[in-house]
């Protein structure tokens, strides 16, 4: 994703990699950040621009979508999601410019995933009751370094995930980061599809704890059947 264009909104995420099962160019043979840039620490990304890119042909919109993810440094606000304008200049950035025909449904995706993301992470954080608005801080890709899960998955499943992001949570004044893999799917009625592996990191008791605690329960619903009505 690309930083915020403004001092109120933005978009938390680094954007390492493009999102979804879209094709993408061949890496720059060198760095693809732009170290003269000042970065955004909340993503460690220059802010992207919103102006049409060097080469491109087709004029995309700077409209930016409000998500449903709270903000940690803004209480009244919400994360933003990057226009496709900027979408495309964080993709061309790295020289991985996608047709512009394309990136609409790139950035559905990439929305879509983020805000599946974000359920995931409530669903762990209804464990804490003492917390009922828990809040994004920010979040870094790191598509390159496979958590150890994933890597088990990879050496038993033959499976390895397209994407990582570690997010931190504003648990009310704790901060908690959450490991996120994202794996491509079987298509379904030629659709793309995707699966997210959404957990705590195990970064303190608590969040061992709180591991150790669903995967008790997802054995008991397994063998024992489900205990949701």
């Amino acid at each position: 994703m690309s930083a915020s264009d403004s001092n109120r909104k933005g978009c938390p995420v680094d954007h390492t990699a493009s999102g979804g099962s879209q094709p993408a160019a061949p890496h720059a043979p060198t760095c693809p950040v732009d170290h003269s840039m000042p970065l955004n620490p909340l993503n460690m990304m220059p802010n992207l621009p919103q102006s049409m890119h060097a080469g491109q042909t087709a004029a995309l919109s700077t409209d930016r979508e409000l998500s449903t993810i709270p903000r940690a440094d803004q209480p009244a606000d919400n994360w933003e999601y990057p226009s496709p304008q900027q979408f495309y200049n964080a993709l061309a950035r790295k020289n991985m410019a996608a047709p512009e025909e394309y990136v609409d449904v790139m950035v559905d995706i990439h929305n879509f995933l983020n805000e599946g993301a974000w359920n995931e992470v409530l669903k762990w954080e209804k464990r804490h009751a003492e917390c009922q608005m828990p809040r994004l801080i920010r979040l870094q890709g790191r598509p390159r370094d496979l958590s150890p899960l994933a890597r088990f998955y990879s050496w038993t499943e033959g499976v390895r995930p397209f994407d990582r992001h570690d997010w931190f949570v504003d648990r009310c004044g704790k901060q908690v980061r959450y490991v996120i893999d994202y794996y491509e799917g079987y298509p379904q009625n030629d659709m793309p599809t995707f699966n997210l592996v959404v957990r705590p990191a195990i970064d303190d008791f608590g969040s061992l704890a709180d591991r150790a605690k669903q995967l008790w329960q997802d054995a008991k619903d397994k063998y024992f059947g489900s205990s949701k009505q």
